[in-house]
């Protein structure tokens, strides 16, 4: 019997049984179905290991001789006994997610999350909250919230850095400090770079039976239209993007030319009279930590808008979590699968006809200029940058001043 039929038949029985039968017929269920049988019925009935087993003892009793009336379990009345912890206390899975959530690790884009928490550490946090609850308590509360203890070997993407978890933090309470105090918080990448033209794309979508469009068979560079870059800047207290989609080459100058284009289409009418900024981005490529064109065009740009940038970067090989990743490219990706992208126009309307649930939008707009690749940046320049590096990890973490002020 599988877990999904158990669910449904006790989803069916439940409601026309007293306690008493319901933990009989799960200690039945269980003794049935041998090995693992415990845990299965668990899952499926919501009653605890202890409770199954009570019933257990209740079915023995029905073969042997009648308990005693002192033996006798007395029926409690639907409704009876202790309440739920989670009807006692209505803020406790919220108050749980707050302390895991910060140092939640594993791939964002799949719903099940690891915790470098361990119970007993998360107990004695909810206990200072005056919360009285038990570590096995808390694993059936994380269990339900989709959580599991942490397996490096399941979140491991190349070497881990000994700060990551502790830049993990710093960009959390750095994010949680500019979002309280209603200053923009952006997350930036660039996107996989796509072939233009009449090429295949993953996904399907409906059409007359028997007529797929016909693409070409080989995704030759040489029989396209030119690539597209896709650059993204994600609102992350707004839950907007804004896509620059050049032509050119990915570089340090065209990534800061789509934050500043975000900025005056976007961000500067949102945010009237801020001079801060937060932006958390990668650690390589053309926002990379290292990239000195990176900064000198933020200097630059901080220089035009008044703005003071702060930039936290993602240990290496954290690319993933990046907000941005699951939160904007994960919809555009599911936006345009089954479409051709045969054109720049093509690509530019399907990122902005991106539309969610939870209230996301998206605009996009082409970047036609030029970027030069291989710029050097010299040591004279670089002192020129009024750069402010932060006490922990200053390569990581840093912020750029305007010069003019």
């Amino acid at each position: 019997m599988s877990h999904v039929t158990l669910k449904e038949k006790y989803t069916l029985l439940f409601p026309h049984l007293d306690e008493k039968t319901k933990r009989m017929v799960c200690a039945a269920d269980a003794k049935a179905l041998g090995r693992g049988g415990m845990t299965q019925v668990e899952k499926a009935s919501g009653l605890s290991r202890m409770t199954i087993n009570k019933g257990k003892k209740e079915l023995e009793y029905s073969r042997g001789e009648a308990p005693s009336d002192k033996g006798r379990q007395r029926i409690r009345r639907e409704g009876g006994g202790r309440k739920k912890l989670t009807e006692k206390y209505q803020a406790l899975k919220s108050d749980l997610e707050a302390l895991v959530d910060p140092y939640t690790r594993g791939d964002p884009e799949n719903p099940l999350k690891w915790t470098t928490k361990s119970l007993r550490k998360l107990q004695s946090e909810l206990q200072a909250k005056s919360y009285q609850i038990s570590y096995v308590k808390i694993k059936d509360l994380l269990s339900e919230m989709e959580y599991s203890l942490q397996s490096q070997a399941k979140v491991k993407e190349g070497k881990d850095h000994p700060d990551r978890d502790s830049q993990f933090r710093y960009i959390n309470d750095k994010t949680k400090e500019f979002l309280q105090s209603s200053r923009p918080v952006i997350s930036v990448d660039t996107k996989k770079k796509e072939l233009v033209g009449d090429f295949k794309n993953g996904g399907r979508e409906y059409r007359p039976k028997g007529d797929p469009i016909k693409t070409n068979a080989y995704d030759f560079p040489s029989q396209s239209s030119g690539k597209a870059i896709p650059y993204g800047v994600y609102d992350v207290g707004e839950n907007k993007g804004w896509v620059s989609v050049g032509k050119d080459k990915d570089t340090a100058m065209f990534a800061v030319n789509s934050i500043r284009s975000w900025w005056y289409k976007m961000g500067k009418p949102r945010y009237e009279g801020t001079h801060h900024l937060l932006i958390t981005a990668d650690n390589g490529g053309s926002n990379g930590s290292r990239n000195k064109l990176w900064k000198k065009c933020l200097q630059e740009f901080a220089n035009e808008t008044g703005l003071n940038i702060t930039m936290c970067h993602f240990p290496p090989g954290t690319s993933k979590w990046n907000k941005i990743e699951h939160r904007l490219f994960s919809f555009i990706t599911m936006n345009w699968r089954g479409h051709q992208l045969i054109a720049y126009e093509t690509i530019v309307n399907l990122i902005s006809s991106v539309r969610t649930e939870e209230g996301l939008r998206v605009k996009a707009e082409l970047d036609e200029n030029e970027y030069e690749k291989g710029i050097k940046v010299s040591n004279k320049e670089m002192e020129a940058l009024n750069i402010d590096r932060h006490e922990f990890h200053e390569d990581w973490n840093y912020t750029i001043k305007p010069n003019n002020l």
